[in-house]
């Protein structure tokens, strides 16, 4: 099979279209990452994302709609916050979880009786979802565990020959994925953190509580296992410069190529030791994020994270990803 990256115009959104309806998956753009699309409704196309993505088959999946479509053919009614967050958040980088209607194929939830709905604000994400008006489910366009994509060429190079189509709409701004949140219950829980931050939640709906997952559970929410979001190269975690510092010379002596990630207020106590800047604030770790764990896998033989010391905001979803890239550890 031949993939093509084409730009998002009238000509590649008719393929996308046709593919779909022909049960392909299309890679697409939204503002978090890069989505792996396909039909809702069929059954053959869904489980065709599993099997392409190497993904485990109780890891649900997320389904995509355009802003005009009428969501109560999906989900089987809704709480009166979840209707205040829609109109405060979305479009934009929130998936809701609702109780489903049974509509869509049965593989995209996994067997849960509840249905996750995002309405991405990407206007790339908003034509093809409006060319095809359907239901596209679709998880992050990435083989399994692996760095997620924000650019088109990420997607290539993991799935070229693979699927038919990238539809190209630019570098992905957000940088990390949605934020799941269980509007299922009276007061709305986060299943997975992300853009949308449980303060700003709370400010709108009243309340917001954050998801524990208990062990041996059933994945609630993408996201949820714990090594995910991983570089094709070895990993450390370090809480501190200097102990980042100590891995970083003990793979230099054994020949070996360390690589450090960190944020910008770190990199001048690293005394000279390459390094990828993250950046100051959150919304810049979580841009730069995987676009640099991508680009770090390539030339180290070990990627050292640095615990950031920024918190607040948004930086819950990037020490979420950052965590489980690495393997690390984290008390609160």
């Amino acid at each position: 099979m031949t993939t093509e990256i084409l730009g998002v115009n009238e000509e590649s959104l008719r393929k996308a279209r046709e593919y779909i309806e022909a049960g392909e998956v299309v890679a697409f753009h939204t503002e978090t990452v890069y989505g792996l699309g396909a039909n809702a409704f069929s059954d053959d196309a869904v489980r065709k994302i599993f099997a392409l993505k190497g993904r485990p088959s109780d890891n649900p999946l997320i389904v995509h709609v355009h802003t005009g479509y009428d969501l109560s053919r999906l989900i089987d009614g809704e709480p009166p916050y979840a209707k205040a967050l829609r109109r405060a958040f979305l479009p934009g980088p929130l998936t809701m979880v609702y109780p489903s209607a049974g509509k869509v194929s049965e593989y995209v939830s996994c067997g849960l009786r509840t249905l996750a709905v995002r309405v991405p604000s990407s206007p790339a994400a908003q034509a093809f979802l409006r060319e095809t008006d359907l239901p596209i489910a679709a998880p992050s366009a990435n083989l399994s565990k692996h760095v997620s994509p924000v650019t088109a060429r990420h997607v290539y190079d993991d799935f070229n020959g693979l699927i038919p189509l990238i539809l190209d709409g630019g570098d992905c701004t957000g940088g990390i994925e949605s934020t799941v949140l269980d509007c299922t219950g009276n007061v709305p829980q986060i299943l997975r953190e992300g853009l949308v931050t449980r303060e700003q939640i709370a400010a709108v709906a009243g309340d917001c509580g954050v998801y524990v997952p208990q062990q041996g559970e059933r994945p609630k929410s993408p996201g949820m296992a714990y090594k995910h979001y991983s570089p094709r190269c070895r990993t450390a975690w370090a809480k501190s410069a200097e102990e980042a510092l100590l891995l970083y010379q003990n793979e230099d002596m054994g020949c070996g190529k360390p690589l450090i990630l960190c944020e910008s207020g770190v990199i001048g106590e690293l005394h000279g030791a390459n390094a990828l800047d993250l950046g100051a604030s959150g919304e810049e770790m979580a841009r730069r994020l995987y676009a640099l764990l991508r680009q770090g896998e390539k030339t180290a033989t070990l990627l050292i994270g640095i615990e950031p010391r920024e918190r607040g905001g948004v930086m819950a979803g990037v020490m979420n990803r950052m965590l489980r890239a690495f393997g690390g550890n984290h008390e609160t």
